[in-house]
């Protein structure tokens, strides 16, 4: 039951910010992205980590799945990688560029931050796992370039050093290029 879960719980996530993907399947990233805990070092960031969490939740209301079978199957382990970029691309959609002449663009926000950290060709067919995890861990320890580039959003026209503020400004000022441009 409990593996059954987890996997359900995957391919819903998977559909969520793939499942318009033709052609290409990026099943091994994701499960690597999902393996992966999200650590983080700037205090706000906790706010990503708990979007991560409550995600499980929504996947439960979602399939009519008790909370109390969620808490035992999927609250074992921290927000990962994963969990945390699938809720900041629902949260970017949802909450700030939702825009029902467009449709869902969920997947469109994911993608992004897969391109911009440098695994858009990591797909099944060459994925490199050694690869993967130096970007994530250039991720995780903010190691990347000064206007985000390397880290989830590359902002061009910003002052700010993006590797001191939180996750939830970069994507902020990402969207706000977004429309400017």
């Amino acid at each position: 039951m409990e593996n059954e879960l987890i996997n359900e719980y995957f391919e819903w996530m998977y559909q969520l910010v793939c499942g318009n993907v033709k052609r290409v399947s990026y099943r091994k990233l994701l499960c690597h992205l999902y393996d992966t805990p999200f650590d983080y070092s700037i205090a706000m960031d906790g706010n990503r980590a708990e979007d991560g969490v409550d995600l499980r939740y929504r996947f439960g209301y979602e399939h009519n799945i008790e909370g109390s079978a969620i808490a035992s199957c999927l609250d074992d382990k921290e927000c990962s990688v994963l969990e945390m970029m699938v809720a900041l691309s629902i949260r970017c959609e949802e909450h700030i560029m939702d825009n029902p002449d467009i449709g869902d663009r969920t997947g469109k926000w994911f993608l992004n931050m897969i391109e911009n950290l440098g695994l858009k060709k990591m797909s099944d067919k060459y994925f490199d796992e050694r690869y993967v995890t130096q970007v994530l861990d250039r991720f995780l320890n903010r190691d990347y370039e000064r206007n985000g580039e390397g880290g989830l959003f590359t902002v061009h026209h910003n002052r700010i050093d993006m590797r001191s503020v939180e996750i939830w400004y970069q994507a902020m000022w990402y969207l706000d290029e977004i429309l400017k441009s």
